[in-house]
């Protein structure tokens, strides 16, 4: 819990967050971190990201020098002339994220879209999994 300075001008309410407030921009920043999970596996990298109430269709990705961009937007507008109703409903999410180790280049990465969550896994390059060092002693 971040401790909130004291403003008398506002007395006991709390304030808003001020942008040059580091304390208060890194809660902001990690209630959005939640739509994002990167993760690493011997064999994988592994994005995760919330594109809810969006369709496939409606999702671009490009991924370009390690960073991957995702853009994904979707709008709906209902009108009911009958009982003079409008309304527009709109999603946007956009993720750019630098992807960590060296990913096979040899390999197209697998992208899908399940549950409003998009699952983006990159296959490792040889050189980058993990190895097993045997240990040797001299005699």
């Amino acid at each position: 819990m971040a401790i909130t300075p004291w403003n008398p001008a506002f007395g006991s309410m709390l304030r808003w967050p001020d942008i040059w407030d580091d304390e208060a921009m890194s809660s902001i920043s990690a209630v959005r971190a939640n739509n994002l999970d990167l993760y690493e596996t011997d064999n994988e990298v592994v994005l995760r990201a919330s594109v809810a109430g969006v369709e496939e269709k409606d999702i671009d990705i490009t991924f370009e020098k390690g960073v991957i961009w995702i853009k994904a937007q979707k709008e709906d507008t209902a009108t009911d002339e009958k009982r003079k109703h409008y309304s527009k409903s709109s999603w946007n999410y956009s993720y750019k994220v630098a992807i960590p180790g060296l990913i096979d280049p040899n390999q197209e990465p697998d992208a899908v879209v399940k549950n409003g969550v998009l699952s983006i896994t990159f296959k490792k390059a040889e050189a980058s999994k993990p190895k097993k060092l045997s240990v040797k002693s001299e005699k």
